[in-house]
């Protein structure tokens, strides 16, 4: 069975952002789905790795922003590269990039295109995710950049990955292709999940170093 099948399932890339006792916090996401349509209802898929998901699953309410061609790296760094519980997000923000959603929680307006506040009416556990099933009490369009979907990003925004080179010869290395995070040792857990990103076993290549 070839995973890398995986890879051929379009996706697009959003923001979700949630908020608890005055802080807010985001992720990257990569399924958010219109469902239905009478009622309207929208699906997003977060894993339980990212401090967003415990926030949305004591609130019942979160924001997704839909990002567009127009976003740079930096967007993608600093909701998809640290984890909320270590670190403010919005800290250093600046203010000018996101506003406050009628329900409280922040939406990112820099490089998107929409946005959606959203009511959870029901959940299912997906093993390492959980599926929220939601109901749009907010929408609004923000501009009309195209829609960066996860091939676009792969292609166009994520830096291009370093030579490999880092280990003693003849060590073997596993390299996130998502977000180029290395992992040193022959074999990769098959339950390993990337630290950075999120991303599991599926998505590293294997190279041994000889030099």
């Amino acid at each position: 069975m070839n995973d890398k099948a995986m890879h051929k399932i379009s996706y697009g890339l959003f923001v979700c952002t949630a908020a608890k006792d005055g802080k807010a916090n985001g992720c990257i996401i990569n399924t958010a789905i219109q469902a239905a349509s009478v009622p309207n209802c929208i699906t997003i898929a977060v894993s339980k790795a990212n401090y967003t998901h415990d926030i949305i699953m004591e609130t019942k309410v979160c924001n997704v922003s839909v990002i567009s061609t127009n976003a740079g790296f930096d967007l993608f760094k600093r909701f998809g590269f640290a984890s909320g519980r270590d670190t403010d997000k919005f800290a250093d923000f600046p203010e000018t990039s996101y506003r406050l959603a009628e329900n409280g929680i922040p939406y990112i307006t820099e490089s998107t295109n929409a946005y959606f506040s959203l009511k959870v009416i029901s959940t299912a556990d997906l093993g390492s995710h959980t599926l929220f099933i939601c109901e749009p009490t907010e929408m609004e369009v923000l501009s009309d950049a195209p829609s960066c979907t996860y091939e676009h990003y792969l292609k166009e925004i994520k830096p291009k990955p370093q030579a490999v080179g880092k280990t003693k010869e003849g060590k073997t290395i596993w390299v996130c292709s998502i977000c180029g995070y290395e992992w040193e040792g022959d074999e990769l857990p098959d339950d390993f999940i990337c630290p950075v990103c999120k991303h599991p076993k599926a998505d590293f290549e294997k190279y041994t170093v000889n030099r």
